[in-house]
């Protein structure tokens, strides 16, 4: 039998909203810088990541941060199947130049890889 075939949807599942959704990961205090963007992160119990992303005002108007955000979860949602376990990830985006989705796609995997190796020392160590 083959593989089940895999979506790259970005379902409302996959999706972190709200102060309660954001407050645990920025709580782990586990991030990662990646040019503009830091990322923070901690495994879920899930079989899937879970998304968020924090846009502040001072990086540009609606027009800009929206593209932004657009672009990020087009990076997320393209790569979400290349991730070694179930995470929730934030982005908090510093004021920049707009980046291709391609610099997106290697920031968020730069910062996911970084995240991965952080916790799986984590329970290296504690075990």
């Amino acid at each position: 039998m083959s593989e089940p075939e895999k979506t790259y949807r970005f379902t409302k599942a996959m999706r972190l909203r709200g102060r309660n959704a954001f407050a645990p990961v920025f709580d782990a205090r586990v991030r990662q810088f990646a040019g503009p963007l830091t990322f923070y992160g901690v495994p879920n119990e899930l079989n899937h990541p879970r998304f968020g992303i924090s846009v502040s005002k001072r990086v540009g108007g609606a027009v800009k941060r929206n593209r932004v955000k657009r672009l990020l979860r087009e990076a997320f949602r393209l790569a979400q199947h290349d991730w070694p376990r179930g995470y929730d990830i934030v982005c908090v985006v510093k004021p920049h130049e707009v980046l291709t989705l391609a610099e997106y796609q290697k920031l968020l995997f730069k910062a996911i890889r970084g995240i991965h190796q952080h916790w799986e020392k984590t329970v290296a160590t504690d075990t």
